[in-house]
Order: structure tokens, then sequence, then C-alpha cells
């Protein structure tokens, strides 16, 4: 997973503005106890990043891959 695909992730599932709010304060135990800003900053994939934050916060399976993105739209993204 590319650091863009990690952040459209966030975005989607918690809106743009929550996702910066979790990405710097919310702080995970399977990470070491840093937030994802924090890991993925000291080289942690973004993959184990998104995932860490699934299980943290109950997302359900069904959700961690995102929504569906219509073709044209997985060109851009």
């Amino acid at each position: 997973m590319k650091l863009s695909e990690y952040r459209r992730l966030m975005s989607d599932e918690f809106g743009s503005a929550y996702a910066g709010v979790l990405g710097g304060s919310h702080v995970l135990q399977q990470l070491g106890n840093r937030t994802p800003d924090e890991a993925l900053a000291e080289g942690v994939k973004p993959r184990e990043v998104w995932l860490a934050l699934c299980r943290d916060l109950q997302i359900p399976e069904e959700r961690w891959l995102g929504r569906d993105l219509p073709l044209s739209e997985r060109r851009n993204a």
C-alpha cells in the first residue's frame, strides 16, 4: 500500500478533518504506543498502520479495503 492509498482510506473512512486528528493523536498500542503519524514517520508501512487502526477502532473487516471505486477513479488514485 502506498502512502497515498493510506491517506485515501483514512479520508474515506473518517472524513479528511477527523482523519488528520486521528493520525496525529490516536495512540496505537499495537504500534509501540505511537500515533499513526509517528509510526509512518519512523518507517512503519502504511498498510500496517491502517490495519492497526482498523483493529483498534473496531472498523468492520468489510471496510478494511476501502470503498469500491469506479475504474476511472482507481487509475487516478
